[in-house]
């Protein structure tokens, strides 16, 4: 893997793709820096290295054009804080601007180009586009893995314009080393706790999985269509009508191959998708009608927790309920408990982005785990064995 630690970035102007994908309040505000503070040790490295810095980024989805709410220029006060130096902004990513810029930055210096997505050329992975951004640098690094599944222009064609001098940022190289860390080398008990909406969202990672893991841990909205698919009543739970006979092949297939696959068996039941709702506890397969299932419930979280604890391998990916509600979090935060403590005492876990990253973040356990993911959908993508094309392209 070639990594920025194998070139030299003197007198060098690198255009990173970095993703800079942050959330913003109404007021422009940054409300989650994780995405940017990421990026640092690359940015870091090639400024120490006598190098200058062109980042590139897309923010949001913007819909045909610039959009002032997806303005990248709304992030220069804080990456210059973060940087402690002043950051240049170019109101596009390519053009005069961009070109005159780019040329003028000395050694020690950072530009940052406006959001690649004003241009509809990004998503389609437009070649002249790519060209036209290749043009602003001398080397290519990709360190955005959130965006590594996509074939963008900025991620995946543009890496053609720099055969010799392209590679990878130390958090994209993270990203790879940790995925296959416990897709290829797990210590075991390995773990799998899968959560999240829908199975049909997470049926190809739980193929992958099968011949890989020795436990398999079923969680949130998606176990109560294993409920229904084994005969139970779940009430107006969320569930995917036509997965039945999967979740049904799914068990069998665990069955046969030795996997101890643990569905709940109990559910904290809500009458209403409301933090103010009224609750109850309830047996998974006994839900009453008209109520549903908003989080697991407390002999789940014993038994769960417990086989976390004993595991020296575990990957997350989906919480156990609707844990943005206090009502519905307990499930969510105990698994993340045992998560931590498993770390402690030596396990590696890895945290599969998204929503499991967010619930870390919310109990303030982002630390206290082995590696929190930045990429949920290419993660997903790369644990079910599939090229990313942001991977591919440095590595060809």
């Amino acid at each position: 893997m070639k990594t920025v630690d194998q070139i030299k970035f003197l007198g060098k102007k690198a255009l990173i793709r970095v993703d800079f994908n942050v959330p913003l309040d109404k007021d422009y505000n940054i409300t989650d820096d994780n995405r940017m503070t990421a990026a640092l040790p690359t940015i870091k490295k090639i400024l120490n290295d006598g190098g200058a810095v062109i980042l590139m980024s897309h923010l949001g989805r913007p819909k045909g054009g610039p959009e002032e709410k997806y303005s990248l220029k709304h992030l220069i006060p804080h990456l210059s804080d973060l940087l402690g130096q002043h950051v240049e902004f170019a109101d596009d990513c390519i053009g005069k601007e961009a070109v005159e810029k780019a040329k003028a930055l000395a050694p020690g210096q950072v530009l940052l180009l406006e959001n690649l997505r004003f241009y509809k050329e990004e998503e389609k992975g437009d070649k002249d586009f790519a060209e036209k951004l290749a043009a602003l640098g001398d080397i290519y690094v990709n360190d955005a893995f959130g965006t590594a599944h996509r074939a963008h222009a900025s991620t995946a064609v543009i890496a053609q314009f720099f055969p010799e001098a392209k590679c990878f940022g130390y958090l994209m190289a993270a990203e790879l080393n940790n995925a296959e860390k416990v897709l290829n080398n797990a210590e075991r008990p390995f773990t799998a706790i899968m959560g999240g909406a829908k199975v049909s969202d997470k049926i190809e990672l739980i193929e992958q999985l099968m011949g890989k893991v020795d436990n398999l841990i079923i969680g949130g909205g998606m176990a109560y269509t294993f409920a229904k698919a084994l005969g139970g009543k779940i009430g107006k739970s969320l569930v995917e009508e036509d997965k039945l006979d999967l979740a049904n092949e799914i068990l069998k297939k665990a069955k046969d191959r030795g996997i101890n696959l643990l569905l709940p068996t109990d559910s904290i039941i809500a009458d209403n998708f409301s933090n103010d709702a009224n609750t109850d506890t309830a047996q998974n397969d006994n839900i009453k009608d008209g109520w549903m299932g908003l989080d697991i419930g407390p002999d789940s979280i014993k038994v769960f927790s417990k086989i976390v604890e004993e595991s020296k391998t575990i990957l997350w990916n989906g919480p156990m309920g609707v844990f943005e509600m206090e009502k519905f979090e307990k499930g969510t935060k105990a698994i993340a408990d045992a998560v931590v403590k498993a770390t402690e005492g030596g396990a590696f876990s890895l945290i599969g982005g998204g929503d499991s990253a967010a619930a870390v973040a919310k109990f303030n356990l982002t630390n206290d785990v082995s590696y929190v993911s930045t990429g949920g959908g290419a993660l997903l993508e790369y644990m079910e064995g599939k090229e990313l094309p942001g991977v591919k392209a440095i590595n060809e």
